[in-house]
């Protein structure tokens, strides 16, 4: 009986705290299917008041001054970005974190240091130095400007999460593999990458999540409704007087659904990612 309890206690706790996480989201779904658009009303049980797909519609619907529809280009657009910003991450943090992980060269604590006090910085801080800069390379109002900006802070993250897995990669393999003939090079895409795979999916996820949510960057780069990223149609909802609740919340929903299968692909190398680097040897 002691056992059962016992059970049921922890049960009851994961349950409890489960619903604590999700009555949030439900509270976002409900005010998403509800026709009115308003404010929600003040209610325990989260239920869609007038259920119907208005909210859904508007969003959809979002148009520039002549009544061109935008939805697709503005979710291209954050697809492109985000999946962009991702790839520029990998393929230069891998070879880097390579190098600081296995390879002495003077300078190197330095580069580290360097490289630490970059991510000390908000993002903000430094959004009228990046302005400048993208106006100077003619890349303001483009996804090109953005992507050089958001890799800014993808690199250096993502250069300290795989160095940190590629130190728990024993260098036995690769010297291994180098005295049966190959090369640094083919020791390093034939042993290292694929050990380091579930850390890679890992990194390459959360870069694309934070090109994907930022929002002041491209609030301050963008100004065109062609060149929007969805974060920026969600704040338009959202006014200094009134907003438009129902629509923000079918928007959020619809912002989410890309991302959401994301994780349920890379859910297995997201646990192994995350644990990779956490001990060495």
């Amino acid at each position: 009986m002691k056992k059962h309890l016992s059970a049921f206690a922890i049960h009851f706790a994961i349950w409890l705290a489960v619903l604590f996480a999700v009555y949030p989201v439900l509270w976002v779904v409900s005010l998403a299917f509800s026709g009115d658009g308003g404010a929600p009303e003040p209610r325990v049980i989260p239920v869609p008041a007038h259920p119907g797909f208005g909210n859904f519609r508007a969003f959809l619907g979002f148009a520039d001054d002549g009544g061109f529809g935008l939805f697709l280009t503005q979710l291209g657009n954050s697809l492109l970005v985000s999946l962009a910003t991702a790839a520029v991450a990998i393929v230069i943090a891998t070879p880097a974190a390579y190098a600081l992980a296995r390879m002495p060269f003077v300078g190197k604590r330095s580069a580290m240091r360097v490289l630490l006090a970059t991510q000390m910085f908000p993002a903000v801080a430094s959004a009228v130095p990046l302005y400048l800069l993208l106006e100077t390379l003619h890349l303001l109002d483009s996804r090109a400007g953005l992507v050089l900006v958001y890799a800014t802070t993808a690199i250096p993250f993502a250069i300290f999460q795989l160095r940190g897995t590629i130190e728990t990669i024993p260098v036995d393999l690769e010297e291994a593999a180098m005295v049966d003939g190959a090369t640094r090079l083919q020791a390093f895409v034939k042993v290292v990458l694929p050990a380091a795979r579930p850390a890679i999916a890992v990194t390459a996820l959360f870069a694309f999540m934070s090109a994907w949510n930022e929002f002041i960057l491209a609030a301050t780069l963008l100004s065109r409704k062609s060149a929007f990223t969805l974060p920026i149609v969600l704040q338009s909802y959202v006014g200094e007087h009134a907003a438009s609740w129902g629509t923000f919340a079918a928007g959020a929903l619809l912002v989410s659904a890309p991302v959401m299968p994301l994780f349920y692909l890379v859910q297995r190398q997201l646990v192994a990612g995350l644990t990779a680097g956490g001990v060495k040897g």
